[in-house]
């Protein structure tokens, strides 16, 4: 009994919570245009929350930039045209999934670039042999008379 009550509160939550997440009163009039609305909802960032889309995100703004979509889209302009509108007022920022060009190329680039450029220096330096000046006569002469010297008593190298 206390499953199937626990069970209907948690089924009513849902159908609430679903009913609170659009107005209907805000829906275009023209199923066709408000799809389309929808699917670009789905496409721009909320600028509050920033790793959600205005169809998923509940802020203020988010609910302004929804109007502002489906404004221009009751207006006849393209979905192109509608990305344009939102990136001039703010950035390509605004867009989830921004388009490559060269504004953006440095962004997606440069960590690349660090990883790639970071591995070529270690691998030049470990092809690179250490540079060791050679030794002079006398630092020849000292090195031979320590080895003669410790093959010629072991037990006076080796004591700690």
């Amino acid at each position: 009994m206390r499953r199937m009550g626990a069970a209907a509160l948690l089924f009513a939550a849902t159908l609430l919570i679903g009913a609170t997440a659009n107005d209907p009163a805000e829906r275009l009039a023209d199923p066709a245009q408000e799809a389309r609305a929808r699917a670009l909802f789905r496409e721009v960032r909320c600028l509050v929350c920033q790793n959600e889309s205005i169809d998923d995100s509940e802020a203020d703004l988010a609910e302004d930039l929804r109007k502002v979509v489906r404004t221009q889209v009751a207006a006849g302009r393209s979905d192109a045209e509608v990305k344009r509108y939102l990136t001039d007022r703010y950035g390509e920022f605004v867009l989830l999934k921004p388009p490559f060009s060269p504004g953006n190329a440095i962004l997606w680039l440069t960590p690349f670039a660090i990883v790639l450029g970071g591995g070529a220096i270690l691998i030049l330096r470990a092809r690179k042999p250490p540079s060791t000046p050679p030794l002079s006569a006398e630092e020849e002469a000292a090195l031979a008379a320590l080895n003669v010297a410790d093959r010629g008593d072991p037990g006076q190298g080796s004591a700690a």
